[in-house]
């Protein structure tokens, strides 16, 4: 009974519990439809560019942070893959290269205003959204292709009819059945696991988040660790871009625009203090998936239109932000003591 009572203390827990709920309703409301792995793992790999970008924005929000900067990157990447490979000439791969190496110079500049120059996450990641956003729709405005069409086209089948190449890291499938995008997602699930909880840097970030001035006292470059932060989270959106890409055969400015509330509903879903000092990885990509599931089984399930879905993720967010500012209140929390 102990056992039970502390596992219910932990916030990842309740959310697995939850995260079985949702696919027992859905499972009820549907069995047929719902209960198919195909279909599940290709619903994952088309949201598979918010469940990454919301593995880095974790360490952001840690340190006390914010960046809504994200989805612009992912547009942004696109659209120079697309213009690099199709209008330049370059090989693909030095295409990729260099847009996610654009990309991190993005992320590199947004934290460097935050963290050296002390201005407000938010204020930097709304105008740097706003100006990757525009960088994108100049990049766009270089090629011989309309920016409404976008970039199709790329490297994609071999003589079989599998997928290699480029369009491989969107469309490959290995051993037959694991999609290349979720096993990217894996790895990347298990590197953030160990750089936030199992290394020095991770303990950084942690201590940044409760104690700024802490932090710098004992020692710690909290700006350059404040920085980095926004460059991993700048590299995730390069890699979500790149794999979005590959996976739709279609390079666009606008691509991934609309990710925003999903990336941070699914870290402060996941435990993320919003303030800083608390998060976990596991947790956030429990939120993920749940948002996922939660994207594919309410139209399947109860045949909700796909442009209504942002809504409940909206309200989603509203209760778990009112909740926890409402679980610290003494006065609500006395209130309860009392009745019991």
């Amino acid at each position: 009974m102990k056992s039970i009572k502390g596992l219910l203390k932990h916030w990842e827990f309740i959310l697995l519990l939850l995260f079985v709920l949702e696919i027992g309703i859905f499972g009820v409301a549907n069995p047929a439809k719902f209960f198919r792995a195909s279909s599940i793992l290709a619903s994952v790999t088309n949201y598979i560019s918010v469940c990454i970008i919301a593995l880095f924005v974790t360490f952001v929000m840690i340190t006390g942070g914010i960046d809504i900067q994200a989805s612009a990157l992912i547009g942004l990447t696109s659209i120079c893959i697309g213009v690099l490979w199709s209008d330049v000439g370059l090989n693909i791969w030095t295409a990729v290269l260099l847009a996610m190496l654009l990309s991190t110079l993005c992320g590199a500049l947004s934290g460097y205003f935050i963290a050296y120059c002390g201005v407000q996450p938010m204020v930097v990641t709304l105008g740097g959204s706003l100006l990757y956003s525009g960088l994108a729709l100049l990049i766009s405005g270089l090629s011989k292709t309309p920016a409404y069409q976008g970039i199709s086209g790329f490297p994609a089948k071999a003589a079989n009819g599998s997928f290699t190449g480029f369009r491989f890291l969107g469309k490959g499938m290995l051993f037959g059945t694991i999609p290349v995008p979720v096993a990217i997602y894996a790895v990347l699930i298990l590197l953030c696991f160990v750089l936030l909880h199992r290394t020095k840097y991770g303990r950084k970030v942690f201590l940044i988040g409760v104690n700024p001035e802490a932090a710098e006292y004992s020692g710690i470059n909290s700006k350059l660790i404040v920085m980095s932060t926004y460059i991993l989270t700048s590299i995730g959106a390069s890699i979500a871009g790149v794999l979005l890409t590959a996976n739709i055969d279609s390079a666009k400015y606008d691509l991934g625009s609309t990710f925003t509330l999903s990336i941070i509903t699914a870290v402060v879903l996941g435990g993320t203090l919003s303030t800083g000092g608390k998060g976990s990885i596991l947790g956030t990509v429990l939120a993920s998936l749940m948002i996922c599931i939660m994207r594919y089984g309410l139209p399947l399930c109860f045949g909700i239109k796909t442009q209504s879905l942002d809504l409940p993720i909206g309200i989603m967010l509203l209760i778990v932000v009112i909740g926890r500012e409402l679980a610290k209140n003494k006065l609500i929390l006395q209130l309860f003591k009392r009745r019991k």
